[in-house]
């Protein structure tokens, strides 16, 4: 048996790597997947197994700080439970020591909070004349004394007497008012006399006037009609005087001489002017007449003018219509030689087609097509 030298082992050994590495290529490259999406799946497959690890070891912590939370959490309240029981039993412990040796009989200041301190003192006093009864002590006031009986019968007696005054008062006081209103009553009738007697007067004093305002305006209303009458009287002789004076004046005369001015012959005065005279009238209408005239000229030439315009633009359109047609006919011309030379290049094409096929026989097989993409260079 030939045994294989060490260079031939090398050999071998880089060519079978080149060959697994072209049979990789392959895969990659014929992989219509990977090379569509233009990435690589493997590396891909790695990153998303590395990742599922990832969470995984995550998860995995997440879980042992819960568990380790939940023993913290188990240690925590047993603690409190217990913290709780001592501060119950130490305020139990203290509440026995105070029931015992702290009671409030014991104190020095428990006569100042004693709730039986005004039970066991002495009574505030024992007669008006106690000595303890000071003007600062505040313990003896108006209606407090000691004869408190004898005191209200006096006070019950002076009300009586009170009483009985008043009923007196009010007794005299209702007499005056009847007198007052008496009084007033008398006074008022007279008062009522009097009105009356002065209404009367009045009455008398306003039917006097008013004979004396009615002969007044009769006598006014006489010299109001007179002085009327003389002011129409007068009225129309002025009117006569207007009406002669007018008619013998220059105004209705219609003098042209009235309405001359100072500041020239060309000027007149408007409030006393008639209107133009004969010849001035015919001198107007003349002016008119060669206006008319003149203007009648000027029309005829604008209609010439237009109709010169008008023959020149009918002119150029025509020239246009002319220029348009015949380029029309010299572009009909050349698309007809156009296609003309088309004919002429498509049927030489279908010669040669023709004759390409008459020497071109060797059609390609599927042994031609399958000899392609078999490497990946």
């Amino acid at each position: 048996m030939e045994l294989a030298q060490p260079r031939d082992l090398g050999q071998d050994l880089a060519l079978g790597k080149r060959r697994h590495n072209e049979l990789c290529r392959q895969k990659r490259v014929f992989n219509a997947r990977n090379r569509i999406v233009g990435g690589d799946t493997e590396a891909w497959d790695i990153q998303v197994r590395d990742q599922k690890i990832k969470e995984a070891t995550e998860k995995a912590r997440h879980e042992t700080f819960a568990a380790e939370m939940r023993h913290n959490d188990k240690i925590t309240c047993i603690l409190e439970g217990r913290e709780r029981r001592d501060k119950r039993s130490l305020c139990k412990a203290i509440n026995d020591f105070q029931q015992s040796f702290q009671r409030p009989e014991t104190r020095r200041e428990f006569d100042l909070s004693d709730p039986l301190a005004l039970k066991k003192d002495l009574p505030a006093r024992q007669s008006d004349n106690d000595i303890r009864n000071t003007i600062s002590g505040m313990q003896k006031f108006m209606g407090e004394d000691l004869n408190f009986r004898e005191r209200k019968k006096f006070q019950e007696e002076q009300n009586r007497e009170w009483s009985l005054q008043q009923q007196r008062e009010w007794e005299d006081a209702r007499a005056h008012q009847r007198c007052a209103e008496d009084l007033y009553l008398k006074t008022r009738l007279q008062f009522d006399e009097t009105a009356k007697h002065l209404q009367n007067l009045e009455s008398a004093t306003r039917k006097a006037v008013c004979v004396a305002v009615k002969e007044f305006n009769k006598s006014q209303a006489t010299e109001s009609l007179e002085r009327k009458i003389q002011e129409k009287k007068q009225e129309q002789e002025d009117n006569v005087a207007e009406i002669s004076n007018l008619l013998h004046g220059d105004l209705l005369s219609e003098n042209p001489q009235q309405a001359a001015s100072s500041f020239g012959p060309h000027r007149v005065v408007p409030d006393r002017w008639k209107g133009m005279t004969q010849e001035q009238l015919e001198q107007i209408r003349l002016v008119q007449k060669q206006q008319i005239q003149e203007k009648l000229r000027l029309q005829e030439e604008e209609r010439q003018r237009d109709m010169d315009w008008d023959r020149r633009r009918v002119q150029m359109a025509r020239a246009a219509l002319l220029l348009e047609r015949q380029q029309r006919r010299q572009q009909r011309d050349l698309r007809r030689a156009l296609d003309c030379n088309n004919l002429s290049l498509a049927k030489e094409q279908r010669l040669q087609k023709k004759h390409m096929e008459e020497i071109c026989t060797n059609e390609p097989t599927e042994d031609y097509f399958t000899q392609f993409n078999t490497r990946s260079r």
